[in-house]
């Protein structure tokens, strides 16, 4: 029987995480004939791979699970195209191999989709600690954010007629924004479902994160180039002026140091500590107050608006669009 709605999930080198989203998935309060479970395997990995097909063979009752291996391009948009182009059903569901949606997660998609929408988001949920870290409150924004792909649903052809996802995002980064703001300009009909919950726990991170987070800057640039208006009314509204406030400041500072002036690097100093010191202090508001994490958040926040900028403007350069 063919499936009413297919449940894409793309993973990379994750097995043990992308098996506890199954077991989520196998859960779910539908008839297993109702949907199916497509993995697109982005690694490839031999060990995913074996996990997907034991997973199968010990679950026979739940819906079917098939392995997809992602060749050509890489990166979570082209996986994510590599299962929805190969689904069987009309619908599609999309969540991530590190989340774990909850058994009526499905049913109330579908029921937005039937409902005559062409898309719709549901509810994240990202439990966090009395006292975060500033990198799980930092992560814990995308439970706001519109249609993220860790939830939300498609009819297939709409997906069709938008192109599905722009594969030159090859980090998980404003590929779902680019889709969602090409279904605007498509007319489509999205609608928010907030019945349909999927649970997001924050994983967790290394010291000093924050600084190979920047690289995603570089496919703001992209999404700007794609979409400028819809970018500066729902994604920034401004540039990061603190930024380049703080980048400056600093090779101000060093150039009047060169050139023998060092009561005007000394101010220039001055405006880049007040500035760094201010950054500082709003990213440790509502957050863990453990030495440790107050030094990381005092050595990342000098470091984070120089790598921020270059990555900033090398998207620029290579998506040739210049923004600020």
């Amino acid at each position: 029987m063919t499936p009413l709605i297919s449940v894409v999930v793309p993973t990379y080198k994750r097995p043990q995480m992308l098996k506890e989203c199954l077991l989520a998935l196998c859960a779910q309060d539908l008839p297993p004939g109702v949907f199916e479970i497509v993995v697109a395997d982005d690694g490839p990995s031999a060990d995913t791979r074996a996990m997907v097909e034991t997973f199968a063979q010990n679950h026979a009752c739940v819906p079917l699970i098939r392995y997809l291996q992602v060749s050509g391009r890489h990166g979570p948009a082209a996986a994510r195209n590599c299962g929805w182009r190969n689904a069987a059903a009309n619908f599609i569901a999309f969540t991530d191999d590190d989340c774990r949606p909850t058994p009526e997660w499905l049913r109330n998609g579908l029921l937005a989709l039937e409902q005559d929408a062409d898309a719709a988001w549901g509810k994240l949920v990202m439990p966090l600690p009395a006292t975060p870290t500033d990198y799980e409150k930092d992560a814990s924004n995308l439970s706001r954010a519109e249609f993220v792909t860790a939830n939300c649903f498609c009819r297939k052809s709409a997906l069709e007629q938008a192109g599905g996802f722009d594969e030159r995002f090859r980090l998980a980064w404003r590929e779902d924004s680019d889709l969602f703001f090409n279904l605007l300009n498509l007319d489509a009909r999205i609608v928010h479902a907030p019945a349909a919950v999927v649970v997001h726990p924050v994983r967790p991170a290394p010291w000093g994160v924050s600084l190979s987070q920047q690289r995603k800057i570089l496919f703001d640039a992209l999404l700007y180039k794609k979409h400028p208006a819809y970018y500066r009314a729902r994604i920034r509204s401004s540039p990061p002026w603190n930024y380049y406030v703080i980048t400056l400041s600093l090779i101000l500072a060093v150039a009047l140091t060169v050139a023998g002036n060092f009561q005007g690097a000394w101010l220039a100093i001055a405006v880049w500590l007040g500035f760094t010191l201010d950054f500082i202090l709003r990213r440790l508001r509502g957050t863990s107050l453990d030495m440790r994490h107050v030094a990381e958040m005092a050595v990342t926040s000098a470091l984070i608006p120089p790598i921020a900028l270059y990555w900033h403007w090398l998207g620029a350069v290579r998506f040739r669009v210049l923004y600020v």
